[in-house]
């Protein structure tokens, strides 16, 4: 396996940034590991936050699932930018893996 698909697929699949890390670039690979954690990261606590709410409040009656999504849309409208965010980071860690024009 070349070293190309190799730092793709640690890209893509296990961590984005990991690929960078294996290509030798650690000042990228550490960055792109730390904002995709600030995202995902943030996301989950904007969404279960507002969905803890939500079942707090709803503990006698039965919620279903589009009332709780529905919940977090309107409580945390910015969680789907922070997933946004993720995904553009993902996405660029994929695209540099695959064009990375270093010493390998």
């Amino acid at each position: 396996m070349t070293n190309r698909i190799k730092s793709v697929a640690l890209s893509a699949l296990v961590l984005p940034g990991l690929g960078q890390l294996y290509r030798g670039s650690r000042l990228k690979g550490g960055v792109m590991i730390l904002l995709d954690n600030i995202f995902i990261l943030g996301a989950l606590f904007v969404a279960l936050r507002s969905a803890g709410k939500l079942m707090v409040a709803g503990r006698e009656g039965g919620l279903t699932p589009e009332q709780v999504v529905s919940a977090i849309q309107v409580d945390a409208p910015y969680a789907k930018y922070l997933l946004g965010g993720f995904m553009i980071v993902w996405a660029y860690s994929v695209v540099d893996a695959v064009f990375y024009k270093g010493n390998n």
